[in-house]
């Protein structure tokens, strides 16, 4: 079966995620996190990517990416992916001994306004959920923790969202997804669709040329 064709476009925000080989653990320790945030930073500085939000969770991760010129997304991934494994296996001496990752990375559009804010708490939120920590500040490896308790240049690695954070953002992001929104944005990525207003995905579907039965996240089949 043929891979669906990515849209990679300037300008647009993008969530991206992958998975470890087998869902097998991939951070075990405070050395695994710091080494593949070292590699955001530096991927960040070769690509001018900008980087909106992220978590690193012990067998996945999500990022929301928001690249500047056509392309860059791509560079972006393929030089951190490859650059992380090529690492990974150098650091357990584990050369050669397969995939790191399940597969290509997975990238979805977003839109703006208040989809781009639910998505920053859905993945900011990814430790609460999995009850790793209380607050999402807590949980080091991600950008929850940068914004609260990061120095300056620990926040520099994050780039200003489109749609400002809410005033109040501790408090903000600390406050459970509302049901609805999450099956919403769960059945999108799980789909692998836009992530908007109905006549926002619309408008996606004609600009990139992606599959006419793309329909809104979360609405059922007419029956």
């Amino acid at each position: 079966m043929p891979r669906t064709e990515r849209i990679d476009v300037g300008g647009e925000v993008y969530h991206v995620i992958n998975r470890a080989n087998g869902r097998h653990t991939i951070f075990r320790d405070k050395e695994d996190y710091q080494l593949f945030e070292s590699l955001l930073a530096d991927a960040k500085e070769l690509t001018g990517m900008r980087i909106l939000a992220y978590t690193i969770m012990p067998n996945h991760w999500h990022l929301l990416l928001e690249p500047r010129k056509d392309g860059d997304l791509a560079l972006f991934m393929h030089w951190l992916s490859t650059t992380h494994t090529r690492r990974v296996h150098v650091r357990t001496k584990t050369v050669g001994g397969g995939h790191l990752y399940q597969g290509r990375y997975k990238s979805f559009i977003v839109d703006s306004d208040q989809y781009l804010l639910t998505l920053i708490k859905y993945i900011e939120r990814n430790p609460v959920r999995a009850k790793l920590v209380r607050s999402c500040e807590n949980w080091q490896w991600g950008s929850a923790w940068r914004r609260i308790n990061g120095d300056k240049k620990q926040k520099k690695l994050l780039d200003p969202s489109p749609t400002p954070l809410p005033h109040g953002y501790r408090n903000w992001i600390n406050t459970p997804e509302k049901t609805e929104e999450l099956a919403m944005l769960r059945n999108a990525v799980n789909r692998g669709v836009p992530y908007g207003s109905e006549a926002w995905v619309e408008q996606m579907v004609t600009k990139h040329h992606m599959e006419s039965t793309v329909r809104q996240p979360g609405r059922p089949k007419k029956r």
